[in-house]
């Protein structure tokens, strides 16, 4: 088994560990042809445009973290293509499919960036240019392995022209065009060569190799080789749809929310949360519905407390399903003695009065922490966007404390997987004041929390939420706190969100978690506020501008006849924010 992930850093140790794999690998294989381009691969990561192209690093890792290969992508946004610099795999893997699941992420890649497709090099197919046999089946496997992805050499040019007589081996110059139906000009070719050539071969291809291969660049447009390895099925175009769309967002959706339910108090904290959202975006085409995967009780011990995970477990195999179990009794008194009876020791670990114990309630609740861990899969393979929709929700549930019909938070669960991977912003924008992820990490600086939220002398949790709050020992100043009036204008509340995206951006993550409440809005039988559907809108443009990987959860929000529409407007917002403020980069940079 084995899992791609791309690598943006190598600010954190377990970037670092996999990057020192990565050069070493890269060196066993490429060290003559590359060694600068080794050397500099964690500069070229950290300053995306240091070197002309953008470069972008996608690596197989198995259970254990080894490297089991790597894929690195660059990405030309003035001529808008891309080349694949390297693609290798552990050869005692052969047959595994790493090459092809690191291939398929990069067209994923190139697709999502609107690319007229990939360029590669190839070593030669023909013995005229390949002397030795062993070496020529090598190569007439893998083009045969790119031409299933309809990928084909360049013809009739001098690509391929050996730099020095005695030299073998010559590459071929392949192309992809994603199933698009790409048309190669002869201009636009000629300049592709050239950034190739003298990017990549700065210290190999004089001017007048260059020139001379421009030279015989003649056909417009350009053709590629027709197919010659007919036993390959070729990737028909209409299957490039099935190539993951990783500018979509991808979308996960609890499938065992359902079971928990208490109607005896008619809890606005119901499955028609879920469906009053999901009917309203499904057919929006802003989504790509991703499986759900299953995952184990560690996660959540690494950021609860694994005695209330214990407890809570417990308790909720021994309660009645339809008799849900309440707090009402709250040893504050003698910590260090909880109660032997479960019900009675409810409010050893609770914060409330109100937030049901039931027998389905950790089922539910485990299965909300596997859908923010199915996000943070996404977001780790490359996803730009993720959105996992869940209940029960999670931002109340602190370290060992459970409330506001929270029992695990998600957010904070997926933003301490994250974290492994480079510096974390969470971003909570419900009107209730997210305490759990502050508590958390109120003594951590590698995750920033921020919360605006009405004002605890009057909003749930009451207790948390000042301004004041700001984290202790390395973790002051990483956590603030924005509570707002009782009353107040969407402006206001823009501007104070424009307050907290500046300090992301002074922060710097690789990540972004946002706790999505959409109980802010007008109408919300929990808050005070009145956002419309604009506002939303507006908020999730200014979020999107970030550019971040960004991992959205559902939090509040139970007016369930804007819920969905208010969703809507969130996610449009969103993608439009984020595709508008990249065309702005790159007309600043003189790219359109």
């Amino acid at each position: 088994m084995f899992r791609i992930r791309r690598i943006f850093d190598d600010a954190v140790p377990a970037n670092q560990h996999t990057l020192a794999q990565v050069k070493a690998i890269m060196r066993l294989h490429f060290e003559l042809l590359a060694r600068k381009k080794i050397d500099r691969i964690p500069e070229s990561l950290r300053f995306p445009f240091k070197y002309g192209f953008r470069s972008i690093l996608y690596v197989a890792e198995d259970q254990r973290s080894t490297v089991r290969g790597l894929a690195l992508l660059d990405h030309d946004a003035e001529l808008n293509f891309c080349y694949l610099d390297f693609l290798t795999s552990d050869k005692r893997l052969a047959g595994r499919g790493v090459g092809g699941a690191l291939y398929a992420r990069v067209r994923s890649e190139a697709l999502t960036l609107g690319v007229v497709g990939v360029f590669l090099e190839s070593l030669p197919d023909n013995p005229m240019l390949c002397r030795d046999p062993d070496v020529l089946n090598q190569n007439r496997a893998r083009l045969r392995f790119y031409e299933t992805y309809g990928a084909r050499p360049v013809v009739n040019t001098a690509y391929e022209t050996r730099v020095h007589p005695e030299a073998d081996n010559p590459p071929y110059l392949v192309f992809d065009d994603l199933a698009q139906g790409s048309i190669l000009s002869r201009n636009f070719l000629k300049r592709v060569i050239a950034r190739i050539l003298e990017r990549k071969y700065e210290d190999i291809c004089g001017p007048a190799y260059v020139q001379m291969v421009l030279g015989s660049v003649r056909e417009d447009p350009v053709r590629l080789r027709p197919p010659r390895y007919a036993a390959a099925p070729v990737v028909e175009r209409r299957n490039a749809s099935m190539t993951t769309n990783l500018a979509k967002i991808a979308l996960v959706v609890t499938d065992q929310h359902q079971i928990h339910h208490v109607k005896e108090r008619g809890y606005v904290e119901s499955p028609v949360r879920i469906r009053a959202i999901s009917r309203v975006l499904e057919p929006t085409g802003f989504f790509d519905p991703v499986p759900l995967k299953s995952f184990g009780d560690s996660a959540i011990n690494a950021v609860h407390d694994p005695d209330y995970v214990k407890y809570f477990k417990k308790v909720c195999k021994n309660a009645e399903p339809d008799s849900p179990i309440y707090p009402y009794v709250f040893p504050i008194r003698n910590r260090a003695r909880p109660p032997v009876d479960l019900a009675m020791r409810a409010g050893y670990y609770c914060i409330d009065t109100f937030t049901p114990i039931s027998g389905h309630a950790y089922v539910a609740a485990h299965r909300a922490v596997d859908c923010a861990l199915t996000g943070v899969h996404e977001i780790l393979s490359g996803r730009r966007t993720a959105y996992v929709l869940v209940r029960p929700p999670g931002h109340h549930a602190e370290r060992g404390f459970f409330g506001g019909f929270c029992y695990f938070n998600n957010a904070a669960i997926a933003a301490h997987q994250l974290s492994q991977f480079g510096k974390v912003a969470m971003l909570d924008i419900d009107y209730h004041h997210g305490n759990g992820q502050q508590d958390i990490f109120y003594r951590r600086k590698d995750v920033l929390t921020l919360s605006i939220h009405g004002h605890p002398r009057f909003a749930y949790p009451y207790f948390t939420g000042f301004a004041d709050e700001r984290g202790e020992g390395e973790g002051v100043g990483y956590s603030v706190n924005y509570p707002l009036p009782e009353t107040i204008k969407a402006a206001d509340y823009l501007h104070t969100l424009r307050i907290a995206l500046a300090r992301i951006r002074d922060f710097g993550p690789t990540c972004l978690v946002v706790c999505l409440g959409l109980d802010t809005a007008k109408g919300d039988p929990t808050g005070t506020w009145s956002l419309m559907a604009k506002d939303f809108t507006e908020i999730g443009s200014e979020i999107g501008r970030l550019q971040k990987p960004t991992l959205v959860l559902q939090e509040g929000g139970y007016n369930n006849r804007s819920i969905g529409a208010n969703a809507k407007s969130f996610f449009s917002g969103f993608l439009s924010g984020r595709n508008n403020h990249l065309r702005q980069q790159k007309e600043r940079r003189g790219y359109l």
